[in-house]
C-alpha cells in the first residue's frame, strides 16, 4: 500500500470480510477480534482484486519491511538534517535485523542487491519529480541527498539509457508503479 486510496481500498475489503481494523499503514494492517472469521484465502482473494496480496510467511514479511524501508529513505530524506545513520545502519534499525542477513536475504529472494534497489527507488523518484516539472535537476540532485548534478545525471542515464533532459521533454513517462520495480526495468 504505498497511497490514500490503497490504505482505503485495504481497510474496506477487510472490514467487509467482518475484521475489526485497528490500524493500516505501509504494508501493515492491524485487526482485532473478528465480527466473522474470514479464512485466509477470503483474505487473499479480496485484496487480490485490487493487486496487493496478503503476505503471511516470516521471509516475505522482511522483504516488504525492507521495502518500505528503502521508500522511507527515498521518499522521507531532508537534505537540511544532518545524517546520522548511513543507508546501512538505517536499513537494519527500520527492518530490526542485522544488515548484512537483510541484504543476503533480499537477494537471494528478489534477484537484485538492496543497494542496486535504492538506486531504482531514487531513480524512479527522480523520474516523478523531472515530470512535475517544478525543480531543477540542481534542487532534485540536492534534494534526494546526491553529492552532485553530475552523480545523479550519470546514474539516471545509466539506469534508464536516457539523459534527465531527454526524459523531461518525453510527451508519454515511462514510470514504473513502486512496487513492481525490479531488475531490468527501465
Amino acid at each position: 500500500m504505498v497511497c490514500d486510496r490503497c490504505v482505503r481500498v485495504v481497510k474496506e475489503e477487510l472490514q467487509h470480510l467482518g475484521l475489526d481494523v485497528r490500524s493500516i499503514q505501509l504494508g501493515e494492517a492491524v485487526v482485532g477480534i473478528a465480527f466473522r472469521d474470514p479464512d485466509q484465502e477470503q483474505i487473499r482473494t479480496a485484496l487480490a482484486k485490487h493487486g496487493f496480496e496478503l503476505l503471511d510467511d516470516r521471509q516475505s514479511q522482511i522483504i516488504e519491511r525492507i521495502k518500505i524501508a528503502v521508500l522511507k529513505l527515498v521518499r522521507d530524506f531532508d537534505p537540511e538534517l544532518p545524517r546520522k545513520l548511513k543507508d546501512s545502519e538505517f536499513m537494519a534499525k527500520e527492518v530490526g535485523q542485522d544488515y548484512h542477513k537483510l541484504t543476503t536475504l533480499f537477494s537471494s529472494t528478489q534477484g537484485i542487491t538492496v543497494e542496486k534497489y535504492i538506486i531504482l527507488q531514487r531513480i524512479e523518484f527522480v523520474k516523478e519529480l523531472l515530470r512535475y516539472n517544478e525543480l531543477t535537476l540542481s534542487e532534485i540532485a540536492y534534494r534526494l541527498g546526491y553529492s552532485s548534478v553530475s552523480h545523479l545525471s550519470n546514474q539516471f542515464k545509466k539506469t534508464t539509457g536516457l539523459s534527465a533532459t531527454e526524459y523531461r521533454n518525453l510527451k508519454v513517462w515511462d514510470r514504473k508503479p513502486l512496487d513492481r520495480i525490479h531488475p531490468g526495468t527501465r
